[in-house]
């Protein structure tokens, strides 16, 4: 009879063991495991502060390109600059070179 309730023990102790290795497969395996929710909600967050931040330059850019093409400051400041260009006949242009 001690027999008996010792492999009644045994039995079940396998049995809670298998129920146990099935619920954390069932969490942690598997394709969509917690850890690869883990890491895929992690890369998730990256990727929309890169979106973000593109977002941000491309407004930038846009707004640079509206003001080259209507603003006139803009477009005499980037043809001095740029181009070396000068305003009329009154002005000179001086390049300092290097020895």
């Amino acid at each position: 009879m001690a027999r008996s309730v010792g492999k009644t023990r045994a039995k079940r102790l396998v049995l809670a063991l298998v129920v146990l290795g099935i619920a954390v497969f069932a969490v942690q395996g598997g394709e969509y495991g917690t850890w690869d929710l883990v890491r895929q909600r992690t890369r998730r967050e990256r990727l929309e502060s890169r979106i973000d931040s593109l977002t941000r330059l491309v407004d930038s850019l846009e707004r640079r390109k509206r003001a080259i093409r209507t603003d006139a400051a803009t477009q005499e400041r980037i043809a001095r600059e740029e181009f070396g260009m000068v305003k009329g006949e009154r002005e000179l242009l001086y390049r300092f070179a290097e020895p």
